[in-house]
């Protein structure tokens, strides 16, 4: 099923609601849940006894209605068992109704769930190019919405409009048979007339709740971004600058649920003159029936009893026809999101990799994010098992874009990427990502626990295995010294940790995931001196014997590695050992002598700042008398 429009916005016209109904449906009748599917018949059974019931109360009522009209030394018994019957008929029929919802409630719940599921896992089965391009509070938005709309549609298709269309034919019958063919032609008319004049107002009042769900997820996505950026809000002083941005998708809700709710009240009060005027005409047929000597009063009460019983459900599948066009609205835009195309997907019959020493070759690679904007361009390396390779270069020269071809958040354009033989492209996504541990330059954790983030990397890890695991991060005893120890929360995005504290974090989860190749995207870049030393040092004892890609901006922290390679512009400009390259006096040579001047740059302005005033003054160090 396609919901997807040209404009990249979802549209949901009559044949697309079938598709959507379609597709619910068949959750609704799961494949192999045999216990589901009895639910589901015993749930019809109960809804047809329930509307039979329901409609034979009018019959019990005319009934008592007649027999209360005969001398009352004949008929004291009979109108009572008849009010009686009246009175239980009332009570059964409303008993089978929630009894019929008990037992669908699971089927409707499973159904609910799994579809939930299905995009939820379809999201993370996206590329990163997808993410990068969405906002997370729209996205979210977008999903809450539509599981409560996939609710009630189901609730209210299932338990209120197919159940009204059936009771309107079973009346129609019993007006049809127990009086005349024109009770039911008049009481049908009307009908038809409520639903087609509902149908094509709702129609149009589409458009203003689409309006209404795009401003709202427009003005979610900003509230979800402005929070998630409080400092940066702070640090600028932009808080009313955010207010106003949140208001302008506010104030476009505003407008689109005012003219909705016009709309609304516009609606039922045709709805209401519709019912009235068919509530009139039969009433008066059954009037005349009366004077004329072929109805009884019981007859008069009882036609009276039908319409009033129809009418009430008739009333509320209006409201349910709307709220299901709402619904349907809502689910748009969530089963829109199964028309994103999975642009990374395991080909058919894709083998799990198989790493045997954990070489790793880039095979002349062409890349690029867009047309017309080359990334990389036939880059070639290899890296031998547990050798340490180093990617080096300036900003924009194609490093980080390495790594996320290695863990194949993208696919190269031209070439190929091989890890022991093998075609990263032609084994599994989930073999290959389970071999390689990353550490990026940005951690960011989850706002749980210090445990459960470290847990992260192998869920069913012991705690022995994590403690082992922050032991060797050097963030055990770290750990240890907070209050709450390992149930200790780290905030959002782990904000309540400094950087090095964070970067131990994902270096102990990586150690406890155990990969056979590693991936150190900038680990240290964003750290201080000391900090990246001691962390570099845990780095160096996690990546002992294991195959190593280390995308490094500070050169000091790759002298050692077996192999460095220099990116230009996307291009592998020259490789070596560290001491050779600069021996070759090129580009890694004149790249390692600017940031060692700056370097010097930077401890020479530190220690003026701490010198005392008079050394700088006088150019020597006073001595106290």
């Amino acid at each position: 099923m396609s919901l997807a429009a040209k404009d990249g916005v979802p549209k949901l016209g009559l044949r697309r609601s079938w598709a959507v109904l379609r597709v619910v449906g068949r959750y609704l009748w799961p494949e192999g849940e045999t216990a589901l599917r009895c639910r589901v018949v015993v749930a019809m059974v109960l809804l047809v006894v329930a509307k039979v019931t329901n409609v034979y109360v009018p019959v019990l009522y005319k009934h008592a209605v007649d027999a209360l009209g005969e001398p009352a030394t004949q008929a004291v018994a009979v109108p009572v068992v008849l009010i009686l019957a009246y009175g239980v008929a009332r009570i059964l029929a409303q008993a089978f109704g929630e009894l019929r919802d008990a037992i669908f409630a699971p089927v409707s719940q499973r159904a609910i769930r799994n579809i939930a599921l299905l995009v939820f896992h379809h999201l993370h089965a996206l590329s990163l190019r997808f993410h990068l391009e969405r906002q997370t509070g729209g996205l979210s938005r977008v999903i809450e919405r539509g599981t409560n709309g996939m609710e009630f549609l189901i609730r209210f298709t299932t338990f209120n409009i197919l159940p009204t269309l059936f009771e309107i034919c079973l009346v129609g019958v019993v007006l049809w048979s127990l009086y005349d063919w024109r009770f039911s032609a008049v009481t049908l008319a009307a009908v038809g007339g409520y639903i087609a004049f509902s149908v094509t107002l709702s129609e149009w009042r589409i458009k203003f709740v689409r309006r209404m769900n795009d401003a709202d997820t427009e003005a979610n996505a900003k509230a979800i971004d402005s929070l998630l950026n409080y400092e940066t809000v702070k640090y600028f002083g932009n808080e009313a600058h955010e207010a106003r941005r949140f208001d302008v998708g506010r104030r476009r809700y505003e407008q689109a649920a005012i003219r909705s709710s016009r709309t609304l009240s516009l609606l039922n009060v045709g709805q209401g003159a519709i019912i009235s005027c068919g509530l009139v005409a039969v009433m008066v047929m059954a009037g005349y029936g009366v004077r004329a000597g072929t109805m009884t009063i019981g007859d008069f009460v009882a036609v009276n009893a039908f319409l009033i019983q129809l009418y009430m459900p008739l009333n509320m599948l209006g409201f349910a026809y709307r709220e299901i066009r709402q619904a349907l609205v809502n689910m748009e835009s969530m089963f829109g999101l199964l028309d994103v195309r999975t642009e990374i997907a395991d080909r058919p019959g894709a083998a799990p990799l198989e790493v045997t020493g954990g070489e790793i070759v880039f095979d002349h690679v062409d890349f690029h994010y867009e047309k017309g904007r080359p990334i990389l361009h036939d880059v070639s390396f290899r890296v031998a098992p547990g050798d340490t390779v180093a990617i080096v270069g300036s900003s924009g020269a194609g490093k980080s874009t390495v790594s996320r071809i290695l863990f194949r958040f993208y696919d190269v354009a031209r070439g190929s990427v091989r890890i022991d033989g093998q075609d990263i492209r032609d084994v599994s996504q989930a073999s290959l990502r389970a071999a390689i541990g990353v550490v990026p330059q940005d951690t960011v954790l989850f706002n749980d626990t210090i445990y459960y983030n470290i847990c992260y990397g192998r869920p069913d890890a012991t705690r022995e295995e994590i403690e082992q695991a922050a032991r060797l991060a050097r963030i055990h005893d770290f750990i240890m010294a907070l209050p709450q120890g390992y149930e200790s929360t780290v905030g959002e995005r782990g904000l309540k940790l400094s950087g090095g504290e964070k970067q131990r974090v994902a270096i102990a989860r990586t150690i406890l995931k155990n990969p056979s190749i590693l991936l150190f995207d900038e680990a240290t870049s964003a750290l201080d001196t000391r900090t990246e030393q001691e962390i570099q040092r845990s780095l160096e004892e996690v990546s002992r014997g294991r195959t190593t890609v280390v995308i490094a901006h500070r050169l000091s922290t790759i002298i050692n590695a077996d192999e460095i390679v220099v990116l230009d512009r996307g291009r592998g400009a020259v490789r070596g050992r560290h001491g050779e390259m600069l021996a070759c006096n090129g580009r890694y040579a004149d790249m390692w002598r600017r940031q060692q001047e700056a370097a010097r740059e930077a401890q020479r302005h530190l220690a003026e700042e701490e010198e005392p005033p008079s050394f700088r003054a006088e150019g020597h160090l006073r001595v106290a008398e």
